[in-house]
């Protein structure tokens, strides 16, 4: 019988299912294709194994400065450095500054200068519109001065005009502006009249004191100290009927006839007929147009009498050699110069700077033409990559006379330069991190008018989006640097000049600190930063070079602040005008290119402390208050006090005051921390690293945007919506403003100082706690 189980025979027996089956491979066949899987699968694996060990090893490291600049086509800032400094040509800035200076280009006059300006930004690349505002100012009519003798009958008319001079072309032209003060008062006054000094509110003050009555008088005063504005607001305060302002010799550093130099255009000292023109609006209350103080003068729009802003008598300006004969006439009467202090005495020989009043009468004239025109601003704006986050640069461009060589259009030229710059870096594919406007502003010299209704018409626009303001009205009139700034701009201003060449040698910080040591002056006003610092809390800064020891002397608002004259005697290399471009265009690229903002807030801190301390050796009663003393304040400090008012306010006002340090005490401390902490935040974003810590760098980038977002709101806490008191509410910071009583002139923690000032106990009480709240809103955003 045959075993059904045994392999052998059944694999020798026929089976149905056999011719339906599959060949079957040979082993080797089997092996093969297995075998070549696992190799794919290995290989795969080493091979990726090996990729993440070369990119572990060997990929590169980068920071998230180069990672942002490959993601945004960014230049580094070096070779952008570089690329400007390359640009900067004197020679084209002399070309614009001639142009600027070829015509007279009055405040609302000369359209085509504005037209040729925006052209030109557009020429480089930049683009460029003109926003118009419909101003109120005035236009000079006529003019004249009657002296009359002891019998009635007029003894001498001066000119009022600028000596014509064959060696510079600007003086001979047939249009030239007539010697006037803007929004000064249309009409006539005649009476006797009486020499003031300066002045300054302390100078009517002291001859009010010996006696002597102002009512109806013509009074004389010289340029210089304090804005010309105040000098005619303080005489119409006391009743006077009209001023006249002259420059004194005395003011000129030296460079006088009397020590032997000669006058332009054969030296550096003052032409005798040279007259300071400018305006009398009552800077200190508020810039911009005196119909809408707050708004924008747009047709159409509501406006308020002007004359709680400009004058309601009427001003003019002389020359020194044409007053001279006017002020002989004080010799010998009324209080003499030595009752009075040592600069009441000035350079003129055949003056003895007599008080007065005079024994004969002056008659004064003047007719203006009040009207509303329209005022061309130029902007120009090169769009950056984060187009909401702005630099503005700004410089104005009317000027009083046809030349204003210095003034302004030393800033003008300068501006065109860096525009030239900045549109030769475009071609080159730069875009800036943040936009830039470049700003040239017209009706500047009115007070301000350009920039202000500009910056009130985009406050919010402003308020939400800039960064900061950089001005440079005259970037050449001498030869010393002079920088006035937000306390967060300053150490970004001592870097850019010690990269920058000075026209003598060395470094530009290097002869600041020669000069004077490096100072940083306090802003006030008197330039279109005013608008963006004191009304907006925009930090700012406004710089340049101007008249100092030794310089020939600069003709101010004359028709000798001329071409002729920058190119012959103040910059004939055009040097200082080359070494302000680069500075300027340092510092714009700082902020424009800088991933974090570049801001130092310690030193803001530090001021506030040394501000604080200045205003205790004035007020000796600050003393007082910190030590809570108990003391009759009445009667040793003369403070104003009513029947609320206790003796013990002393002691009350103490704790605000105390307050007040500790809040700038615990804010240094906070500026300081946060400074060392920007600057490691600076650290890591040009450290490098490996591809994997991509999500640390994210991290890193969120903290900036943090970082920056406090710094670009600090300067902003420091204002106080319902501004400053005594009816100069426009002003809104509470650290910086103009002086009440010198308008150019910063006044330090204003709030405080005036009611100081004052002998106000309730406003003191008052100001000490809106100034710590605002350090403390300072505090607690970088805290």
């Amino acid at each position: 019988m045959v075993n059904p189980n045994n392999s052998q025979t059944q694999s020798l027996l026929p089976h149905h299912h056999d011719r339906h089956r599959s060949r079957p491979r040979p082993v080797g066949q089997i092996g093969s294709r297995y075998s070549t899987a696992q190799r794919f699968c290995g290989f795969a694996a080493f091979g990726t194994f090996f990729l993440i060990a070369f990119s572990l090893v060997f990929a590169p490291r980068t920071s998230t400065s180069r990672d942002l600049r490959r993601l945004h086509h960014k230049i580094p800032q070096s070779e952008l450095e570089r690329a400007l400094f390359a640009s900067i040509n004197p020679k084209s800035i002399r070309a614009y500054s001639k142009n600027y200076t070829a015509a007279p280009h009055l405040g609302g006059t000369n359209f085509e200068l504005a037209k040729w300006t925006a052209d030109t930004f557009e020429e480089f690349g930049i683009k460029a519109e003109i926003p118009t505002y419909d101003c109120y100012i005035n236009y000079p009519l006529s003019a004249g001065i009657e002296l009359y003798d002891k019998d009635g009958q007029v003894s001498y008319v001066p000119s009022l005009e600028e000596d014509i001079l064959d060696e510079d072309p600007t003086t001979g032209l047939v249009d030239q502006v007539p010697t006037f003060h803007g929004y000064s008062y249309s009409g006539d006054a005649k009476g006797q009249f009486v020499y003031a000094n300066y002045g300054r509110k302390e100078d009517f003050d002291l001859l009010s004191s010996k006696g002597l009555d102002f009512s109806n008088k013509i009074v004389i005063v010289k340029y210089g100290k304090i804005f010309r504005g105040l000098k005619v607001k303080f005489a119409q305060e006391l009743g006077a009927a009209a001023v006249l302002i002259y420059s004194d010799p005395a003011d000129d550093g030296g460079i006088t006839l009397k020590n032997g130099y000669k006058a332009y255009p054969d030296g550096p000292a003052r032409n005798p007929s040279s007259v300071q023109r400018g305006s009398v609006q009552f800077l200190s209350i508020a810039p911009g147009d005196p119909t809408t103080p707050g708004w924008p003068s747009k047709k159409g729009t509501s406006r308020v009498s002007p004359y709680d802003r400009i004058p309601s008598i009427p001003s003019l300006p002389i020359s020194y050699r044409e007053v001279i004969p006017i002020l002989k006439q004080l010799n010998g009467h009324g209080i003499k110069p030595d009752q009075l202090g040592s600069d009441w005495k000035g350079d003129i020989d055949e003056f003895d700077y007599s008080v007065g009043p005079s024994k004969v009468e002056l008659k004064l004239s003047n007719l203006q033409n009040y009207t509303i025109t329209p005022l061309f601003n130029v902007i120009g704006r090169i769009e950056g990559i984060r187009a909401h986050e702005t630099v503005v640069i700004g410089n104005h461009r009317d000027a009083w006379i046809a030349g204003g060589a210095g003034d302004p259009n030393s800033g003008s030229a300068v501006l065109l330069e860096l525009a030239k710059a900045f549109g030769e870096m475009i071609k080159s594919g730069w875009k800036p991190l943040r936009t830039i406007v470049l700003a040239s502003w017209d009706g500047e010299e009115y007070g301000l008018l350009g920039s202000t209704e500009w910056a009130e018409d985009h406050a919010k626009f402003l308020g939400d989006n800039v960064v900061a303001y950089i001005n440079c009205d005259v970037s050449v009139s001498g030869h010393h640097l002079f920088v006035s700034s937000s306390p967060l701009l300053n150490q970004l201003f001592r870097e850019a000049a010690k990269k920058v060449s000075h026209p003598e040698g060395g470094t530009v910080y290097e002869k600041w600190v020669e000069q004077n040591g490096a100072h940083i002056k306090n802003l006030g006003s008197g330039s279109d930063y005013t608008v963006f610092q004191d009304h907006l809390g925009i930090p700012s800064l406004d710089f340049g070079y101007s008249f100092g020891p030794g310089d020939p002397v600069y003709h101010y608002h004359s028709i000798y602040d001329s071409f002729h004259w920058m190119d012959t005697y103040d910059d004939p290399e055009w040097a200082y005008h080359s070494a302000i471009a680069k500075v300027w265009g340092l510092i714009t690229l700082g902020l424009s290119e800088g991933e974090i903002i570049p801001f130092e807030t310690e030193e803001y801190g530090r001021l506030l402390k040394l501000y604080v301390e200045d205003l205790e050796k004035k007020f000796p009663v600050l003393e007082a208050i910190k030590q809570a003393l108990d003391i009759n304040y009445h009667e040793k400090f003369g403070f104003k006090h009513s029947n609320q008012f206790q003796m013990s306010d002393i002691q009350r006002t103490s704790k605000p005051y105390n307050n007040l340090i500790q809040s700038i005490g615990k804010f240094i401390k906070s500026a300081a921390e946060f400074d060392e902490y920007t600057a490691r935040l600076h650290k890591e974003y040009i450290k490098d690293y490996p591809w994997y810590k991509y999500p640390k760098k994210f991290r890193l980038l969120v903290a900036i945007k943090l970082a920056n977002t406090k710094l670009f709101i600090l300067d902003r806490a420091f204002l106080y919506d319902k501004g400053l008191d005594g009816g100069r509410d426009w002003f809104k910071h509470v650290v910086f403003a103009p002086g009440r009583y010198t308008g150019y002139a910063g006044a330090l923690l204003p709030g405080l100082l005036e009611a100081l000032e004052d002998k106000d106990w309730a406003a003191v009480e008052k100001w000490l706690k809106i100034i710590t709240d605002c350090v403390d809103k300072a505090d607690s955003i970088i805290s």
